[in-house]
Order: C-alpha cells, then sequence, then structure tokens
C-alpha cells in the first residue's frame, strides 16, 4: 500500500539524514520513480521534505526536522523497551517490531531504547529444570482471545476427558503455568492449558463483557485459590535463624506470629489438607516442631512410620 511506502521512506529520512531516490527504491524495493513519486508526495503533503540538486545531494528533512511517529515520550519509551527487549528475545516477530519502532523515534531516544532492550535478561527456568516450552493450544488461543472468537477444547482432568465449548476471554503466565480464562454456560472458568488436548476455533463470536479487567479477573481468581489451599492451619515453632527461611519458603501459606517464651519464633502454616500440610512441613524434620492441631501431628507420624519402613 502506499500509505505504508510513504510512512516507511519518511522513517528511513529520519534514520539516514539524506537520501536519494536510487537508495529509497532499493530499501523499499521499488522502482526508482515510484520512489521519486513517494517523496514529491511526502513535500506535497506539508513536510518539510526537499531536494538538494548536486553532487551529494539527495532528499532531506529539512532544518533536521523529525516526525515521532510513535507518539512515545522519553519514559514510555524506555518502559516499553525494557518489558518487550526480554520477550524479543524468543520472538522474531517481536524482535522486528521493535526494529521498526526505533526508526520511528527521535533521534534522542534511540540510544536509550536500545540500551533498554538489551538491559535485562529474563530466563523462566527454574534451577536444575530445563527451559519450559510454551503449551502447544497457546498461539491458537491467543488468536481465539484476539479474533473474539468462540472456541470447543478437549479438556484433560482427573483421567478424564470432556468437551467444552468456552468463550475466551483471556491468557495469564503464572510461575511458566499457562491459564485460559473464559466465559461458560456455568459463568467464569480457568483452564490450565497443559490440560487442554485440542482446541477448535469456531465461526461463532465470543461473548466477551465488554467492561472485562483481565488484570482484576485473575486477582479474584488468585484470591479465591489462595483462601482454598489455607482451608488447614498450623502452629508451628522454628528457631529465630530459621524462621525467616520457613517464611521464604511457604509464601503466602506462612504468618510469622511473633516469639515464644524459649526464644524460637512461633509462625503459622496453612495447607489445603492436612496430609498436604504435614508433608510440606516433614522436610523440616525436627527443625520445625507442630504445637497444633493434633491432626497435622499425627499425620506427621505416620509419615516418619512410612520413611523408616521403606527405608530401613
Amino acid at each position: 500500500m502506499r500509505a505504508d511506502r510513504l510512512v516507511a521512506t519518511l522513517l528511513l529520512m529520519q534514520a539516514r539524514g539524506r537520501v536519494t531516490a536510487a537508495q529509497v527504491a532499493a530499501e523499499l524495493e521499488v522502482s526508482v520513480a515510484t520512489a521519486r513519486r513517494d517523496l514529491e508526495a511526502l513535500s506535497a503533503a506539508g513536510i518539510p521534505v526537499y531536494p538538494q540538486a548536486g553532487r551529494g545531494g539527495g532528499w532531506s528533512l529539512i532544518g533536521g526536522a523529525r516526525t515521532d511517529l510513535s507518539g512515545l515520550t522519553a519514559g514510555e519509551t524506555r518502559a516499553l523497551f525494557l518489558l518487550a527487549g526480554p520477550a524479543a528475545q524468543a520472538a522474531p516477530e517481536l524482535k522486528s517490531a521493535l526494529r521498526k519502532l526505533v526508526r520511528a523515534l527521535p533521534q534522542t531516544f534511540r540510544a536509550d531504547a536500545a540500551a533498554a532492550a538489551d538491559a535485562v535478561v529474563v530466563d523462566p527456568a527454574r534451577w536444575g529444570r530445563p527451559d519450559p516450552e510454551p503449551p502447544a493450544t497457546l498461539e491458537i488461543l491467543q488468536r481465539a482471545v484476539v479474533d473474539r472468537r468462540r472456541v470447543r477444547i478437549d479438556y484433560l482432568r482427573s483421567g478424564q476427558c470432556t468437551t467444552r465449548t468456552v468463550d475466551p476471554w483471556g491468557l495469564v503466565e503464572k510461575e511458566t503455568v499457562w491459564y485460559l480464562i473464559a466465559g461458560t454456560d456455568r459463568g467464569r472458568r480457568t483452564f490450565r492449558l497443559d490440560r487442554i488436548v485440542e482446541v477448535a476455533v469456531l465461526d461463532d463470536t465470543a461473548d466477551r463483557p465488554e467492561d472485562l479487567d483481565l488484570q482484576q479477573q485473575w486477582a479474584e481468581i488468585v484470591t479465591r485459590m489462595e483462601q482454598r489451599r489455607a482451608a488447614v492451619a498450623a502452629t508451628v515453632l522454628v528457631s529465630a535463624a530459621l524462621a525467616p527461611i520457613l517464611d521464604d519458603q511457604q509464601g503466602r501459606n506462612c504468618t510469622l506470629l511473633g516469639p515464644a517464651d524459649d526464644g524460637r519464633v512461633r509462625a503459622s502454616i496453612t495447607a489445603d489438607t492436612t496430609k498436604m500440610l504435614a508433608r510440606q512441613l516433614a522436610g523440616w524434620a525436627g527443625d520445625v516442631e507442630v504445637v497444633e492441631p493434633a491432626e497435622v501431628r499425627a499425620e506427621l507420624v505416620a509419615l516418619g512410620t512410612e520413611l523408616v519402613r521403606a527405608n530401613s
């Protein structure tokens, strides 16, 4: 399209300062005559683009004029490239888009943008684990969300596969696990992408609330999940030296309650079941003493008996 060529021509002039029609033609893969007509069209449109005849001449933006086609401020530019730079390492399309955006920035922004893009490296793999592969269904679901298309998914859970038709609202990645937030005939539901066996995009338009705030939706889901994971609580005693480590390991499932009479620290540890809570604490062996409830203490005794029997 000619509009695309005109924008590309202007960006090229911003990057090089002065160009000839032959240089524009070579860069944009058009004829020299077409490139000359485009340069003349820019000038006729009121953009300060003028030719300079003679040796070393060409077309240039008079007075070093610059047009910031992006509309970004310096701070916005740095924030964008800091965020997008690491992702561009694995996404060729994003890397290409960033290169084009750099050309659209004023000269004074470009150095900061390039530095920001290379300032951060994101390694999603946990220690001792390989780089996580994105789910096979991720790309097709991304397109369905953007295109607002209803999807039919085969979902595997507890060994059973069911087929469901849902309205995809958005996608969330949390600790390398991807989730689909979708509307169903039973309301909002969340699906793990690694449990989606197959996806079919339908012709039907997805029903997506106009005022949907995906960030708020996910915050509600996380809060509800954390509440379920905190259904059982145990009061424990741990040494002052190990209390910060316990707190860091358990995250939201740990609340440090303060010092005990014997100098140790009293803490509350939560989990979704008594057995899961005991398993979380078993690795601490004698460094953590469970005060209450008795059910958790009994589970720890049972785990210890199993370990002794299995390893004797």
